[in-house]
């Protein structure tokens, strides 16, 4: 069983109340409900059973009210349930369909009585069942139930499962989209997978609930604006717990293809909903890429940082008087005291290159912008940890710490300049050649120099200088080995004469 644990983007700028304030909601919800939906849903589904079966066996007895609009919707919408009830040679379904054949042969006069019962006691059942109300039922779905359905569970095990990873996508997403972008999403999205279902169950009578479509929406707006994060996953196999970690464009590509094979494969009769995963999957990263190419999330984004620096430090305000008046060593001791208590406040370290730079400690200066670059990356901005690194570059800066160095690698990996990103993964892995970073960084640029820059031996290159790194690579062994080859077979394909 696989089990996502965490990703490298859990620390956001605030807390994530919505995302917090959902998860209440649905627990509460659950909560309130699940004992009630479990006493209810046997008692419904018999009765709905018996009515098709009654309606189906005799067509000639009168029903009324919510039951006659009941087989209706059977009849019209879900014609292969109906045929199937109709047929005589069918199964006998359970004790009571054994008990309506052999009275509608010695008493066909009750008959009229029992469907009379059966259409009374189902309007009972419908004012008063939730799932009825609240549930997502394709063959006569509601505006309300398109919303309400997000919100109900069937277990507890399904309420947990589905808050982990509300839990896992949302908060950062809550934190790149603000409070206003990031729960619209979340709602559009559910009801969007809802009508996927639809598409792939037109006429079922099979109840939907849960907050899964939605949340699949959630990881596939996750993937296009995380693509290289990595998420760490826990594999528990023959009573051992195993950890790997994955790149979100391997990982959630794979999830969404084996929802597509299950949907296909099995359908409903899975109890699952696949295809509203599936649904809430596609539509999720459609709308987020239309978020970040609208400028919505740009908006978002600066009415972020407007916010928090509206409930910054004092210190820092004194700091910034303090800087417009000249006295840089007083700023200079506020700053230091903010980050003390606040040692990840980009505001902080900003004012503290300044205060460096009229200084003309060098040294100190590029300390601080390399602080900046990492509270940058771990801020989701990279556009402005690459600009921070240029200032970095130009003040004299020769190399970044090996982690966060690695991680501006990653996303200049992302930019259009693919050889600039290949370029610093070897000055990483020269500065670096005893550290883990550096063998890591030697793999990737072999890796874009062979994938994407067609210069296989500058590839070699690279992979055979992670062959020989002091790192130990047991792990990463089989990975060295294949891009040699590769690379290897690419460079007598370019030597081999063309007849």
């Amino acid at each position: 069983m696989l089990i996502p644990l965490r990703h490298e983007n859990m620390q956001g700028r605030r807390w994530p109340v919505i995302t917090i304030g959902i998860i209440a909601l649905n627990v509460v919800i659950f909560l309130g409900t699940h004992w009630t939906m479990d006493r209810e849903a046997p008692e419904l589904g018999e009765t709905r059973v018996h009515l098709i079966l009654l309606a189906a066996m005799h067509p000639d007895l009168k029903v009324e009210g919510k039951a006659a609009d009941f087989i209706t919707t059977v009849q019209t919408k879900n014609p292969s349930l109906w045929k199937e009830a109709t047929n005589p040679s069918r199964d006998v379904h359970d004790a009571w369909d054994a008990r309506m054949r052999m009275a509608a042969d010695e008493h066909p006069e009750t008959m009229q009585e029992e469907m009379d019962a059966l259409s009374k006691r189902y309007e009972e059942l419908s004012e008063t069942s939730l799932v009825n109300k609240y549930a997502f039922i394709p063959a006569h779905q509601t505006a309300l139930s398109l919303v309400t359905a997000n919100f109900l569970h069937g277990g507890w095990l399904h309420l947990i499962g589905n808050m982990w990873f509300l839990w896992l996508a949302g908060a950062v997403l809550e934190d790149t989209w603000g409070r206003l972008i990031y729960p619209a999403f979340y709602m559009v999205a559910g009801i969007l997978a809802l009508q996927v279902h639809v598409m792939a169950n037109a006429g079922s009578l099979t109840p939907t609930i849960g907050a899964s479509g939605a949340i699949a929406g959630l990881m596939g707006a996750f993937l296009v604006r995380f693509p290289t994060t990595k998420i760490e996953m826990g594999w528990l196999l023959m009573y051992r717990f195993y950890r790997f970690k994955m790149a979100a464009y391997w990982l959630l590509p794979l999830w969404l293809a084996m929802e597509i094979f299950y949907g296909t494969v099995f359908g409903q009769a899975s109890g699952v909903a696949h295809w509203a995963h599936i649904g809430g999957f596609v539509f999720g990263a459609v709308i987020a890429v239309g978020v970040q190419k609208s400028g919505l999330e740009q908006m978002a984004e600066k009415g972020i940082q407007d916010k928090i620096a509206w409930v910054s430090h004092p210190l820092l305000d004194q700091a910034s008087e303090q800087m417009e008046a000249g006295q840089l060593d007083a700023a200079l001791s506020n700053l230091k005291k903010v980050l003390q208590e606040k040692p990840d406040s980009i505001d902080a370290y900003r004012m503290l290159q300044n205060i460096y730079c009229k200084k003309n400690d060098l040294p100190a200066h590029r300390d601080a912008l390399e602080k900046i670059v990492g509270l940058e990356l771990k801020a989701n901005d990279p556009e402005a940890a690459l600009l921070t690194f240029h200032d970095f570059k130009n003040t004299g800066g020769e190399k970044l710490g090996a982690s966060v160095w690695l991680d501006l690698c990653r996303q200049l990996e992302t930019q259009p300049d693919v050889d600039r990103a290949a370029g610093e993964y070897n000055a990483l892995a020269l500065a670096y050649p005893a550290e883990k970073q550096g063998l890591l960084a030697q793999m990737a640029a072999g890796r874009m120099y062979l994938k994407r820059l067609s210069r296989p031996a500058d590839a070699l290159r690279c992979y055979q200088a992670a062959q020989a790194s002091p790192v130990p690579h047991a792990d990463w062994q089989p990975t060295i080995d294949r891009g040699i080859a590769e690379a290897t077979k690419a460079i007598e394909a370019h030597a081999t004469p063309i007849s």
